[in-house]
């Protein structure tokens, strides 16, 4: 089943309906890529390049282009006397190899653009897409938020700011002394997020190419779909996860121009896009955080954000995804009103109780089926008012998982007692 879904943008691909849900259409022409013939021709020469000889199959396989659409970019070279027919192919196609003049050709396009790989989608095509995406009901339940925050402990009050962030989309800025779950809060307010998107693994402004596809930042699920029927320049992926931290710089906020590939990578926050960018103890990076919140203003606003390529040419890309910032600062010192104005939701993390750690402790312990007295516990938290040490939410964690080691190590099964625990307490704390 087609679907033209006109009422976002006439730039959004045809959709079929598959079992799991809508995908991206084959294209059946060159017309149908919404990308011009001569960026697709350019990349087809370059591919046959690093080729001796090839097949319209094989060039269709490394452009993740139909064979129909190839065919009729090898047909056009032919003509311009770029490639050379060498016979017939047992699938009753044709094989080719490089004239001299399609190989000079290609050098002068490989040192104007590098890229060889999947042919790119446009940037309105990209658009459009996530705004269609983001343009689907869906509906955020407290019994979903509930779930996702079992395995923390948080008052009912956090747990429903985080589930109304959620369910509504905005922003959330979250803060608290360091190690008690901020990082743990980010992964579950992601968990929430139901589906899976479709994500382009180039784009195309004009005759600049923008790669996108990153499997340190997506995870490509099945789409079952018979051969053919499914666009596969487009991947399907769970809803990413991003992760930035100390490392975040502005210029990483931009695109990042490869000189020696001679184009672009997707800044991180862009690939984030359907899904969460947790931005990790802000105001520890190596610029200052009113640098970093005056960068975030518009796309917070206006759900866009604008990028500059290597000429100063300025691009408009949907700023369409779950922001989460996240520091152990006060925020009094990183942030301003103007922008906590424009945060949705605010969230505040403190140390947690005697009887929280207990919890938490007594939580972790139950994943190696192991029992904990409650003569250990205030034995615990003796050596915290010994050594005058605060109470962490991680702490439960790898205090169990070092004593967990020490078992390993001494060949015995998983137990918790004051012995390992004063070797624990060595190994974690340093004395």
């Amino acid at each position: 089943m087609m679907m033209a879904a006109n009422h976002v943008s006439t730039a959004l691909p045809k959709l079929i309906q598959l079992e799991s849900g809508f995908a991206p259409a084959a294209p059946v022409s060159v017309a149908a890529t919404g990308v011009s013939r001569a960026l697709l021709s350019d990349i087809a020469l370059k591919t046959a390049y690093i080729l001796p000889q090839f097949t319209t199959e094989e060039i269709a396989k490394r452009m993740h282009l139909p064979q129909m659409v190839v065919a009729e970019l090898l047909e056009v070279m032919r003509s311009d006397h770029l490639i050379e027919a060498l016979g017939h192919t047992q699938q009753e196609g044709y094989r080719y190899s490089l004239s001299q003049r399609g190989r000079e050709r290609a050098q002068r396009q490989l040192e104007i653009c590098g890229y060889i790989g999947p042919a790119p989608v446009s940037l309105e095509a990209y658009t459009a897409m996530f705004e269609w995406d983001a343009s689907q009901p869906r509906h955020t339940s407290p019994q979903q938020v509930e779930q996702a925050f079992a395995d923390l402990v948080l008052d009912k009050a956090s747990v429903e700011v985080a589930g109304m962030a959620v369910s509504s989309g905005r922003s959330l800025f979250i803060s608290g002394p360091p190690g008690n779950g901020k990082t743990s809060i980010g992964r579950a307010i992601h968990s929430i997020m139901q589906g899976d998107i479709w994500v382009p693994h180039a784009i195309a402004v004009d005759s600049h190419i923008i790669h996108f596809y990153d499997t340190h930042c997506h995870h490509a699920v099945e789409a079952a779909a018979r051969p053919g029927t499914v666009d596969s320049r487009w991947v399907k992926i769970r809803r990413p996860f991003v992760v930035a931290g100390g490392e975040m710089t502005l210029e990483s906020l931009d695109m990042t121009y490869l000189p020696s590939l001679k184009y672009y990578e997707a800044p991180l926050h862009m690939k984030a896009n359907g899904g969460t960018f947790l931005i990790d103890d802000f105001g520890r990076q190596h610029v200052e955080p009113s640098e970093l919140l005056n960068r975030w203003i518009i796309p917070l606003e206006h759900r866009v954000d604008f990028l500059t390529l290597f000429g100063g040419q300025k691009i408009q890309v949907p700023f369409l995804l779950m922001l989460i910032i996240a520091t152990n600062l006060r925020p009094e010192d990183v942030t301003d009103p103007a922008f906590l104005r424009r945060i949705g939701y605010r969230l505040t993390i403190d140390k947690p109780t005697k009887e929280g750690y207990n919890m938490i402790f007594r939580r972790y312990a139950d994943r190696y089926q192991v029992r904990v007295s409650d003569g250990f516990l205030e034995a615990l938290h003796r050596r915290y008012d010994q050594a005058n040490k605060e109470l962490r939410a991680c702490e439960p964690r790898d205090l169990i998982e070092r004593m967990r080691d020490i078992c390993l190590y001494r060949g015995q099964s998983v137990t918790v007692n004051e012995e390992l625990l004063e070797l624990a307490w060595k190994a974690y704390f340093g004395g």
